[in-house]
């Protein structure tokens, strides 16, 4: 992906305390068309993405990444998610979920320290949507996409569900534009970038394992491997502009440790990342 050497890519990352593991999960697909994907391709062609969503364990507590669709999505969907169903609509099952998945993996949403959102799309609001499971947990997110999600603009309102976060108990922790490339633990294991573009605050991740290297979490600054290698733009977005100048940054970043770049939601690319139960360290 880049010809940084390895001994370049490892002094760039830090070092990982034990124990530090990268867990990803499927919260099951969305059914839709090629051209909600990848802008103007495929018209009318129909195609199915994963909806991925992430754990890190570290020493000091559990991180969940975004958590997928909401619960409710596996029983009514359009009861949940209203007319969007039209465009995308989720195939999941209950144990898909963010918490009966943990929970199934051996997990306890109370050692949940953080939940991580890169965005609040409804594909990404799965853990806000069970909030109350996490009791010891706190929400970031960037400022900029809380203002947004609670008033959108009209082309964009059908992809907030509020009902996940709109409530009173979340316990926000705000991103502000000055804090680009947030530490998590203050030890370089996990890392915020902000990367406008799909949505005004969307932020993807750097996370540092101690042996599998730097992982890129573009989540959907870049949906499939077409957007990131810039032969497509992705179906939905906020801004044009942004959103290259996102992907651009992010090959930055990759480039300084050589990251294994895991984009936000590619039919393709996905099925070879090991998924849980399996995991990276």
């Amino acid at each position: 992906m880049s010809t940084t050497t390895d001994t370049q890519a490892a002094s760039h990352r830090p070092a990982v305390p034990a124990g530090v593991r990268l867990h990803m999960f499927e919260c099951g697909t969305l059914k839709c068309h090629v051209e909600n994907i990848k802008m103007n391709q495929g018209l009318g062609e129909e195609y199915e993405v994963p909806v991925p969503w992430f754990l890190v364990e570290h020493p000091r507590g559990l991180v969940v990444l975004d958590g997928g669709n909401a619960a409710e999505c596996a029983e009514d969907p359009r009861a949940h998610w209203g007319a969007i169903c039209d465009v995308y609509w989720p195939e999941m099952t209950r144990e898909q979920a963010c918490v009966p998945a943990l929970r199934a993996a051996g997990f306890d949403p109370a050692d949940v320290r953080y939940v991580l959102q890169s965005h609040l799309h409804l594909d990404h609001t799965g853990a806000l949507g069970a909030i109350h499971e996490f009791p010891n947990a706190e929400v970031i997110a960037t400022h900029d996409e809380y203002e947004y999600a609670f008033a959108p603009d009209w082309f964009a309102a059908g992809g907030y569900i509020q009902k996940d976060y709109n409530k009173p108990g979340v316990p926000w922790s705000l991103l502000d534009a000055s804090e680009d490339g947030y530490d998590v633990f203050g030890d370089g294991v996990i890392r915020c970038w902000r990367t406008p573009g799909h949505a005004p605050g969307h932020q993807s991740f750097e996370i540092n394992l101690a042996n599998s290297g730097t992982m890129l979490l573009t989540v959907d600054a870049a949906y499939t491997m077409d957007h990131w290698e810039e032969k497509a733009l992705p179906g939905f977005l906020a801004s044009t502009v942004d959103t290259v100048r996102s992907v651009r940054k992010l090959h930055r970043i990759a480039r300084r440790t050589d990251a294994t770049v895991v984009t936000g939601h590619d039919p393709d690319a996905w099925p070879k990342f090991k998924h849980s139960p399996e995991a990276y360290d």
